[in-house]
């Protein structure tokens, strides 16, 4: 570490930009080699996913879950009433989350590892040099996992009202009385129904059918619950022109000529990659509009650079993505370097399973339906653990291609996230049917679901007409 021209300057094994689920994890991994590690990030600790993702929409979440409770007691020999809800805990609670996870990502903690954390925004000067404004770090190799932001449609309207992204819904300073909604994937389901039962009108918008490349049966389930709780679809349609008045309140014009007004709009219509500001020209990075590109190992044009999570082009758009991600690294950095010609770990997958966690969740992982050669199932109206608790939406379905291998799941229902746990486990690990359907699985549990999904493979070669015959046979002898 030396001065130049009034900066710190580091040489360093491992630069590391941003400080989100990729970059920490990284970090993480590189200090604990033994490496010397430069850590950059501009805006706070842990990245999207604790501040403005994951953590505080699953603590939403759970608010609104208690408050739906409390309305639908009566099946249960509990009065049913209607909540109270007081806006201002409900963020402190959230809040409350983000600050009992933060010092996991924290500073402190990251520095205790040997990490030089530095908060500032930093952008190449060449090809193995990344300068912020007082410091300058020439490292051995390069890690860019600044992450994502909202991506804001070209919406004629729409730089001139005060709109909301996942990055403001949190500290919306009223609960909205009518929020509506610019997309409707996992963001724009999870905020549309959480909100609707803390008591706002909900009216979802999108280009396009909401879930179009989920199973439609499973797809169905969810989105007939959120309209079975009140939230409006508006989909498929096409938005002519947003507006806003003196007292606040938005309009949205569609161009069949209709319209609709509410007092906030929240834009969750996908991500955009934090490409901008970081002269990836100056350091021979090839990007475009779709983040960094990148080969299986994560290294971009410069082989000295290596893109992870949401900035990588294609791979990216999940926490558990990211961490994928920097596991690969650190297996190709330090151990089995792709740049010496061996053999090298891959950062891209065909079973990355994805959650939206809405009530009922859907949960999938792999190949879709499309691609199946046969689909096995098993529906939760006939599971004990559902039917004890009066929860029996969805089910289980298992893809197979023609070899009976498993290359794709979906679960729709009740902690459908946590039941997708077992199929990429199983998937993982290559386990066939016959090993999937031989585990003991407690009883009662939602997750038996999997396993008699599996079984269900096999039910016409054991109780079929062939199996029926030979037990006949053999009965003859006993």
């Amino acid at each position: 570490m030396s001065q130049d021209s009034k900066k710190t300057v580091h040489a360093v094994d491992l630069c590391v930009i941003g400080a989100g689920s990729a970059g920490l994890s990284v970090a993480y991994g590189a200090s604990h080699l033994g490496r010397s590690v430069v850590l950059f990030e501009r805006e706070a600790m842990g990245g999207d996913c604790l501040n403005t993702g994951c953590v505080p929409s699953k603590a939403l979440i759970k608010a609104a879950k208690v408050a739906h409770d409390r309305r639908h007691g009566s099946d249960y020999g509990i009065a049913p009433s209607e909540p109270e809800i007081d806006f201002e805990v409900v963020k402190a609670h959230i809040q409350g989350v983000i600050d009992q996870i933060a010092p996991v990502d924290s500073v402190e903690r990251y520095e205790g590892f040997g990490v030089t954390v530095i908060k500032e925004d930093a952008a190449f000067t060449d090809e193995r040099t990344v300068e912020s404004e007082n410091h300058i770090v020439r490292a051995k190799r390069i890690v860019v996992a600044a992450g994502s932001r909202a991506s804001i449609i070209p919406i004629p309207g729409l730089d001139t009202v005060d709109y909301l992204t996942n990055e403001s819904i949190f500290h919306v300073d009223r609960l909205p009385e009518h929020l509506m909604i610019i997309g409707s994937g996992p963001i724009g389901l999870e905020m549309g129904q959480s909100f609707r039962r803390l008591g706002s009108d909900v009216t979802i918008i999108d280009i396009a059918e909401p879930l179009g490349r989920s199973d439609a049966d499973h797809a169905a389930v969810l989105l007939d619950q959120l309209r079975s709780e009140g939230v409006v679809f508006r989909a498929p349609v096409k938005t002519k022109q947003i507006s806003q008045n003196a007292k606040g309140q938005i309009t949205v014009e569609f161009e069949e000529g209709e319209s609709i007004t509410g007092s906030h709009l929240l834009v969750a219509a996908g991500r955009a990659p934090n490409v901008e500001g970081l002269a990836l020209e100056k350091g021979g990075v090839t990007y475009d509009r779709r983040g960094i590109e990148t080969d299986a190992a994560l290294r971009t044009s410069n082989k000295r650079v290596y893109a992870a999570g949401d900035i990588a082009a294609g791979k990216g758009g999940l926490t558990h993505a990211a961490g994928f991600h920097a596991g690969a690294l650190i297996k190709n950095l330090y151990f089995m370097p792709p740049g010496l010609g061996g053999i090298f770990a891959k950062a891209t997958t065909d079973r990355m399973p994805a959650v939206i966690y809405t009530q009922p969740e859907l949960g999938t992982i792999g190949a879709g339906p499309d691609e199946a050669a046969k689909t096995l199932h098993f529906e939760f109206d006939e599971n004990d653990r559902a039917i004890a608790e009066r929860s029996t939406l969805g089910g289980v379905k298992l893809y197979l291609n023609g070899k009976s291998k498993i290359i794709g799941a979906s679960v729709v229902g009740e902690q459908a996230g946590e039941m997708i746990n077992t199929i990429s486990l199983a998937m993982a690990g290559g386990l066939k049917l016959s090993q999937i359907s031989g585990m003991i699985s407690p009883y009662p549990t939602r997750t038996e679901a999997v396993k008699r999904a599996a079984s269900s493979h096999f039910t016409d070669a054991i109780f079929g007409p062939k199996a029926r015959a030979l037990a006949g046979f053999w009965t003859k002898f006993q």
